[in-house]
């Protein structure tokens, strides 16, 4: 049987030498576009400001580690049990006491909601000088509160416990803020859907709202760590006794010199970012 070519040399029974058409031809996808014109490759080149620096002063560490040498000065070490000892302390209690404020907050209609925004805010922004000024004025042993307490043997005043309260009010504000946001952008119909299918309150937050919140949680937990690690001003003010990273490094600059600086911050580093490089790991791990 004689098949019948067409004019164009396509074979009407038998497609497969059809030439391909533009508009069967495949699409190659699009490279990834950020705003108007800027392509994925182009991007480094934008970046590399900000990256160049961030890394200078620890390349100058590494530097000045290498030309004077890796040696502790008297009393690094305990500053460094304090600093973490005590940090831990005060991240548990900056969960505790800001987890609750930042659900209210999130959830609430109240008309009472600015004026705690407000305290949150002025917490957030007063200079640590200046908070630690106020705390004196507060909890010292000759104001109000103070006194107060030191009738029951309560004592703020260069100790751990004034040394837990300046690192608590350093980073619980902006845990606060972070987990407002995290709370925030949990879903209502999860929660209700939980409460529907039996769910008491008490579940619904621990096996819900907790989950869907967790890496906002842990991004507001990781800011409050560095913070409280690295809180200077308040303490200095309100608990220069038991001393911690912060002031020892002001402590060895005045009596010893730069030089005498660099060891401890090394060990400020090797001690205090493998929490919060942890928990980068797990929000990138979840996202």
């Amino acid at each position: 049987m004689t098949s019948i070519i067409d004019p164009a040399g396509i074979d009407p029974v038998n497609r497969s030498n059809e030439r391909p058409s533009e508009t069967n031809r495949p699409v190659q996808p699009a490279a990834p576009v950020y705003g108007r014109g800027l392509s994925l490759p182009a991007l480094p080149l934008f970046i590399l400001p900000a990256c160049l620096l961030c890394a200078l002063p620890f390349a100058a560490l590494l530097w000045q580690t290498g030309s004077t040498g890796f040696q502790l000065a008297y009393g690094d070490g305990d500053a460094v049990k304090v600093s973490l000892t005590l940090g831990l302390v005060a991240i548990v209690l900056i969960f505790l006491l800001g987890t609750p404020v930042a659900l209210w907050l999130a959830r609430t209609r109240s008309r009472v909601k600015p004026l705690v925004e407000t305290i949150v805010l002025a917490v957030l922004l007063t200079p640590p000088l200046g908070m630690g000024i106020l705390l004196l004025s507060v909890y010292g042993p000759y104001a109000s509160v103070g006194a107060l307490l030191e009738r029951i043997g309560i004592t703020f005043s260069n100790n751990a416990g004034a040394f837990i309260l300046s690192q608590v009010y350093g980073g619980i504000a902006y845990f606060i803020m972070a987990a407002t946001a995290a709370f925030e952008g949990v879903p209502t119909d999860a929660e209700e859907a939980a409460t529907v299918l039996g769910a008491t309150g008490m579940q619904t937050f621990f096996r819900v709202t907790m989950p869907l919140a967790a890496r906002g949680l842990l991004a507001g937990l990781i800011v409050a760590w560095v913070r409280v690690i690295g809180e200077f001003g308040i303490v200095t003010i309100f608990a220069y006794f038991p001393q911690g990273i912060p002031v020892k490094l002001y402590v060895n600059l005045q009596n010893d010199g730069v030089d005498q600086v660099y060891a401890l911050l090394w060990l400020m580093l090797a001690v205090t970012l493998p929490l919060p490089l942890a928990g980068l790991f797990f929000l990138r791990r979840r996202a």
